[in-house]
């Protein structure tokens, strides 16, 4: 079962909150359904793929791609006759795949650069979602991607703090520094009450790198925290 369902954790948030964001920043549609079965199997197919282009594990990772396989390919082409819009935005993911496997052939999957590439990909979807709930104030749906991508990225600092930079103490700084400056840049571009959540992951990335809790225990933390950031958003945009 290993094989068929992907193990990090991180990139499920990342699947669904930028998602929730453009249907209720627009409005809730039947199609957004079928839409998000069609992103959540686009992920499981692209996981075992990226796993086989690190390993070469042809046997391994054959049963998972066979089944995701067969399952998107017909929910993916009615979804494109439905909306052939939907085409050029699979197109626009194409690049940011591509880098995705590029460290994944060099078995460097967890390279920041890799991370960054993994959370403007994931953060996308928002536009389309939008679009799809029939909104059509793109500064909106601008702004939803722009607080999917600085939350995420800092995610992506804090979780490395957490787990593979737990004794660099240079990144433990880093990652600090970042989140100050979206503290900086949330009161700058967006509502005073995303100063809540913001504070919240700020002393997240100063407290927890030092109380050093179980992978377990962050990978749970996390959920919280993408809760409380998705609730807030939702809030304000509803």
């Amino acid at each position: 079962m290993r094989a068929f369902i992907p193990n990090q954790h991180g990139a499920w948030a990342m699947l669904i909150v930028p998602f929730l964001f453009g249907v209720f920043a627009s409005a809730p549609v039947i199609f957004h359904l079928p839409l998000f079965l069609g992103w959540l199997l686009l992920y499981l197919f692209t996981f075992p793929l990226l796993q086989l282009i690190r390993t070469g594990k042809k046997d391994r990772y054959k049963k998972p791609l066979m089944l995701y396989g067969v399952l998107l390919a017909p929910l993916a082409g009615a979804l494109l006759l439905a909306k052939p819009g939907l085409s050029w935005y699979a197109l626009s993911l194409l690049p940011f795949f591509l880098i995705n496997c590029y460290y994944a052939r060099k078995n460097q999957e967890r390279a920041i650069a890799n991370d960054f590439a993994a959370v403007l990909l994931f953060s996308s979807i928002v536009f389309v979602t939008y679009k799809i709930g029939g909104g059509n104030d793109w500064g909106v749906a601008l702004s939803l991607f722009s607080l999917s991508v600085l939350y995420f990225a800092g995610t992506v600092f804090y979780v490395k703090t957490m787990i593979r930079e737990k004794r660099n103490k240079v990144f433990y700084w880093l990652s600090v520094c970042y989140h100050i400056i979206q503290i900086a840049v949330m009161a700058w571009l967006f509502s005073p009450w995303l100063l809540l959540p913001a504070c919240a992951l700020l002393i997240r990335a100063i407290v927890s790198p030092r109380l050093q809790p179980s992978i377990k225990v962050v990978g749970i933390s996390e959920i919280g925290y993408a809760v409380m950031m998705t609730a807030t958003v939702l809030c304000l945009y509803l």
